[in-house]
């Protein structure tokens, strides 16, 4: 039996997981005030302070540091990287602190607080399926501008995780499989998956359907003439774009479970923005079947958003002649990390060097 903690931070929390084996002991989000997390410059600032509430957490807990056999974290968006278990290395920890990284995000603290969590030298140390996970083919990368090329950023753990368990569940190999796969969250990642491989993908801070928070594809013409006029600086741009655009842009709150019962009451602007997105995941989706070449075996929708049927049944009414439509509400990456931790544990897969 191994004993396993897993590390996903979060803008203002660090949710945590203790496992023996696949078995859940506790899963805990240790909030952050937001106070104390503004008052931090940069991202990495945020580090110590983050260890020290993990390590005050499992103190109360009884859980001793010394007595974990593998610390398991989320993989932020590090250089591309090819699916699967990487171990904690100096290299990974190195392009961290230096900013070697394709974007800062707080999920680049996860194999920092992990590896100063680790207190003996045969304890295990992994992240799995980051952020930066790239199988695309090269056909993909091409943007249509010369010198900006498409990128693959995406929740890839959670997209992988759950497009595994589908095959597990029906009896199929994933590794022979055709599937679309969607992450309904504050950003939306809509994947194209074959035999094994996610070959494409919408970098949901560049693209793809808009989402609470994410203004996804925009019209560049028009988007080019408001940046010019109100000189924006690009920190602000991409704030606009990133943190304040989709729903939120158009009703000032991003918060879908308050929406849709707004919606459900009768807010007519309410019911237009949010049947948009989910038209706009629909459109994303029929380009990945393209993708495909319109073998598909499987339509997968997980995420948070996902609870709330009345916007996966825009997704299936638009979809279900591609193929069969399944819904996975939420978004369990904390057992995507532990189950990635175990298969390499367990010698299922070989632990990958970054």
């Amino acid at each position: 039996m191994f004993k396993i903690l897993a590390i996903n931070p979060g803008a203002t929390s660090t949710k945590i997981g203790y496992y023996e084996d696949d078995k859940e002991i506790f899963t805990e989000s240790i909030r952050h005030h937001n106070e104390e997390i503004q008052k931090f410059k940069n991202t990495i600032d945020q580090l110590d302070m983050r260890v020290q509430t993990v390590k005050d957490f499992l103190k109360e807990k009884n859980i001793d540091l010394k007595d974990i056999d593998v610390f398991v974290a989320r993989g932020g968006p590090f250089k591309p990287l090819k699916s699967g278990t990487y171990s904690i290395n100096k290299k990974m920890i190195d392009d961290v602190l230096s900013g070697n990284v394709l974007a800062d995000h707080v999920s680049n603290l996860a194999c920092l607080i992990a590896e100063k969590l680790s207190v003996k030298a045969d304890q295990k140390k992994f992240i799995v399926d980051p952020v930066s996970v790239d199988e695309f083919d090269d056909i993909a990368r091409i943007s249509g501008l010369e010198g900006i090329e498409r990128k693959s950023l995406s929740h890839a753990l959670n997209m992988k995780m759950i497009a595994k368990r589908w095959a597990k569940e029906n009896k199929k190999d994933y590794f022979k499989s055709s599937l679309i796969v969607v992450h309904l969250g504050t950003g939306i990642s809509v994947s194209a998956h074959k035999n094994g491989r996610m070959i494409d993908v919408n970098n949901a801070n560049d693209e793809g359907p808009f989402s609470p928070q994410r203004t996804g594809t925009l019209p560049v013409t028009q988007l080019s003439k408001l940046i010019t006029s109100k000189r924006m600086e690009y920190e602000e741009v991409k704030k606009m774009l990133t943190s304040r655009g989709g729903v939120y842009s158009y009703l000032n709150n991003d918060n879908i479970t308050e929406l849709v019962k707004l919606m459900e009451e009768g807010d007519e602007k309410v019911k237009l923005i949010l049947s948009a997105m989910m038209y706009q995941v629909s459109k994303e989706i029929g380009a990945m079947a393209t993708v495909l070449y319109g073998n598909v075996d499987c339509i997968i929708v997980t995420g948070g958003i996902a609870y709330n049927k009345c916007l996966t049944d825009i997704v299936v009414e638009r979809t279900k002649f591609i193929a069969p439509v399944v819904i996975y509400p939420g978004e369990d990456e904390i057992l995507a990390l532990v189950l990635g931790a175990l298969r390499v544990m367990k010698g299922e897969e070989k632990e990958m060097e970054y």
